[in-house]
């Protein structure tokens, strides 16, 4: 597994200069017929099937539910995968069911440690215990990956197969882009600073034209990956944040009238990684907002953009992190395995690759996506089969 991909103190990423180039070519349909029946009736040509691909070569790279960049590992990732694609209507009962015996299994794991203590063979049933709970913690990340396909799959979006499978000569191409799926998942606030994050990161605006989208960049693979990274992470902290505002204002409503708010003046405190007091403030940096002591009413107004900025150091930490290890682990998994090379998981450095601004904005729009859902699963998961802080 590469830890490059989330340093601990990664720089900004920087602006990635455009040049114009026209669009790709238009996709081809295939159109096929048969015969049926005596009197040589045609049945209708089937329809097309839309599948995310590069404009050349691809019968390498499509999109589907078979061809996710991280394969399952476990039995129970196999199963959840055939079940999701045979059986989708059973899908959360077989989740359920796998949850609660990787639970169980860890219970009687605890309990024959405990009870063996002090015997001759207190170190066999340690050294078990250890391998069993190994096994345990990559059967869990791919129930959690699993369930994060799913909710991909509610929306109609695959996501992006391996990257070394979907260059061609040593450009990238996604097609179709799945703007508007990616963006339906969020709230209007929340939709409102991932416009923000997006013309911070690549430099396309969000009334860019369609000359902007199609004009190409260069890019090293390694860097596209921890932008990857960190827009799952900034996905992962604006569902945790949005979902702190929601309550405050539910609060706010039931003690109306009987408290008022402390807010601090906004500060850019070191903590805020990947250079998000640039993402998130804005243009709100500029004004030197400083909210000191609102009304419940102006609070239940306030943008998420306005909320988020007067995080004080330790709120704005809590919400940034993710909380589990698991967590942790599964970003550098899924994004190791979407840009490393197909063999060791390794990203090189030195791999630079041609692509549109529109397929850079596709690769931002999932992985925010991914860290929103990522957020609820292990939320979902936590609940049953209690997780590892990280």
């Amino acid at each position: 597994m590469d830890g490059r991909l989330l340093p601990r103190s990664p720089p900004t990423p920087p602006f990635l200069a455009p040049a114009l180039r026209p669009p790709a070519a238009a996709r081809g349909l295939s159109i096929a017929a048969a015969a049926a029946g005596r009197g040589g009736r045609r049945h209708p040509p089937p329809r097309p099937r839309r599948s995310l691909a590069v404009v050349a070569g691809a019968s390498r790279c499509e999109s589907s539910s078979l061809n996710t960049p991280l394969v399952p590992e476990s039995a129970a990732g196999r199963y959840l995968t055939r079940v999701l694609q045979n059986q989708r209507q059973l899908f959360h009962v077989a989740v359920a069911e796998e949850l609660k015996q990787l639970a169980d299994d860890r219970d009687a794991a605890v309990s024959r440690v405990r009870l063996s203590a002090g015997s001759d063979e207190a170190c066999l049933h340690r050294r078990i215990a250890e391998i069993k709970e190994s096994d345990r913690q990559v059967a869990i990340k791919d129930v959690m990956y699993m369930l994060i396909l799913y909710k991909f799959s509610e929306i109609r979006v695959h996501l992006v197969p391996k990257l070394s499978r979907c260059i061609y000569n040593g450009r990238l191409e996604i097609w179709p882009a799945k703007d508007w799926e990616l963006e339906s998942i969020h709230g209007i606030d929340v939709l409102e600073m991932i416009k923000e994050h997006v013309s911070a990161v690549i430099g396309l605006r969000a009334d860019s034209s369609v000359t902007d989208n199609w004009a190409t960049t260069h890019i090293q693979r390694l860097q596209l990956g921890q932008l990857y990274a960190a827009s799952v992470l900034y996905g992962y902290f604006l569902k945790s944040a949005s979902l702190r505002h929601h309550l405050e204002c539910s609060l706010a409503l039931s003690h109306q009238g009987h408290r008022v708010f402390h807010r601090n003046a906004l500060q850019s405190p070191k903590i805020w990684p990947y250079g998000w007091n640039k993402l998130v403030c804005g243009r709100v940096s500029k004004d030197k907002l400083s909210l000191g002591q609102a009304s419940i009413q102006d609070r239940n107004h306030e943008k998420l953009r306005c909320y988020v900025m007067g995080f004080d150091p330790e709120t704005l930490q809590r919400c940034a992190k993710v909380r589990s290890r698991e967590a942790i682990d599964l970003i550098e998994k899924h994004s190791c395995a979407l840009f490393g090379d197909g063999k060791m998981g390794l990203i090189s450095s030195d791999d630079v690759i041609l692509t549109s601004f529109s397929s850079l904005k596709r690769l931002v729009l999932e992985a925010v996506a991914f860290g929103s859902f990522l957020w609820d699963v292990e939320e979902h998961v936590d609940t049953v089969y209690k997780l590892n802080d990280n």
